[in-house]
């Protein structure tokens, strides 16, 4: 993996809505590595990791989220190869479940 690792906090409407499904889709249609998951405090926590202009492209877009989802924050942190690997093995971008 060349580029960089964000680690990204989105608060707001965000789960029962299709927030992560459409990260997913989002996320892959841009060829990006990385993950998604709920956080129990109704937030969703993703990692995106690929070419810097690409990431921050998908990070912009996180901030619109889908026509269901209202997006009141977007927390984005450097992110680490240890956050990235904690998707399955030979996976690009997972589901994980929450936290």
């Amino acid at each position: 993996m060349s580029g960089v690792i964000r680690h990204v906090t989105i608060s707001g409407r965000v789960q029962g809505v299709g927030y992560r499904a459409w990260v997913d889709e989002q996320a892959n249609s841009r060829g990006l590595e990385g993950w998604v998951r709920n956080r129990r405090d109704g937030s969703v926590e993703a990692v995106f990791a690929g070419p810097d202009d690409v990431v921050a492209d998908m990070i912009a877009a996180c901030r619109r989220g889908p026509f269901s989802a209202r997006v009141d924050s977007v927390q984005v942190d450097a992110g680490t190869s240890d956050l990235l690997n904690l998707r399955g093995a030979g996976e690009r971008f997972a589901f994980l479940p929450t936290l």
